[in-house]
């Protein structure tokens, strides 16, 4: 769709980004509830990790692999960073840009957004406003609204574990860095509090809660089936290695030989409709927040 000449106000989605090919269908779909949202506005994906980048600019440059994944758009084998998408959008003309954060939480990869962000506020020809992520912007004081927000629109989760008369239990990212432990667990009370009849638990790959942890609550619990998921945006590299990979790293491995029956669920919370729309709701607010018109 053409955009509106007079209409110059655009969504930087930035995304930490994935090198699994099919763990990119998370973060598309979000692109596309975006853009649903909002049909009139300029909406472009930007990856955060340096890393990623490089991978998928190697790939670009590989007629075999390009031909063996058609399904793989451009604008993921050219990605770029969010400073760089920000700055040529600044230099078409665009008069105001939300960028929305696709994190869970805000840990490393927000600060250093918003970082990138005060580095260029300095341009006062462009308005820019930065989104929360998924649980909220405040490690230290846990936004109940946004954690219940998330908790409601995973009631699909809730419901898949009901039906087999299983635990629930979310591999989050967690940090070493910053202690991620409060939003977590705030994020299971909330879930368990929707749904009494589901224990649901969260345990980190780094940081707390741990999974050895998690582990002593099914077993004091008397559980005896649990639905492993990522608590992640998409289902990359830690789905893949950390949640169904080889002993000893792998967390199903591990809760099987503690004795109970797994199935591991290998999709990001990204694929979910009604998890997708929160970052369109959050573009949303950061834009009603601030005066910002988005169509």
């Amino acid at each position: 769709m053409e955009k509106s000449s007079e209409y110059k106000n655009a969504i930087v989605l930035a995304m930490f980004g994935t090198s699994v090919e099919h763990a990119l269908a998370g973060l598309l779909n979000i692109r596309d509830k975006v853009v649903e949202r909002f049909p009139e506005t300029q909406v472009r994906i930007a990856f955060t990790s340096n890393i990623i980048r490089r991978i998928w600019h190697k790939r670009a440059q590989d007629l075999q692999f390009c031909e063996a994944n058609p399904e793989v758009p451009g604008e993921v084998l050219k990605i770029r960073d969010p400073f760089s998408v920000i700055d040529e959008l600044s230099s078409s003309g665009y008069n105001a840009i939300i960028v929305q954060p696709v994190f869970m939480t805000p840990v490393k990869e927000y600060r250093d957004l918003l970082s990138v962000i005060d580095s260029l506020m300095t341009d006062n020809t462009v308005q820019l406003v930065v989104g929360r992520p998924a649980l909220g912007s405040s490690v230290d004081d846990p936004a109940i609204d946004d954690i219940f927000g998330t908790a409601e629109v995973l009631a699909s989760d809730a419901r898949y574990a009901r039906e087999r008369k299983a635990a629930l239990l979310y591999m989050g990212h967690g940090s070493k860095q910053s202690p991620t432990g409060t939003l977590y667990k705030e994020f299971a009370a909330a879930m368990q509090k929707l749904y009494p009849d589901v224990l649901t638990l969260v345990a980190t790959v780094e940081g707390s809660p741990t999974l050895e942890e998690a582990i002593l609550k099914l077993q004091k619990h008397g559980t005896c089936s649990i639905i492993l998921k990522p608590l992640m945006v998409v289902a990359g590299n830690h789905a893949r290695n950390d949640m169904t990979g080889d002993p000893p790293r792998g967390w199903k491995n591990k809760l099987e030989q503690a004795g109970f029956e797994v199935e591991a669920v290998q999709s990001g919370l990204g694929e979910q409709d009604t998890f997708a729309q929160i970052f369109a709701d959050n573009a949303a607010d950061a834009a009603r927040d601030t005066g910002i018109e988005l169509r």
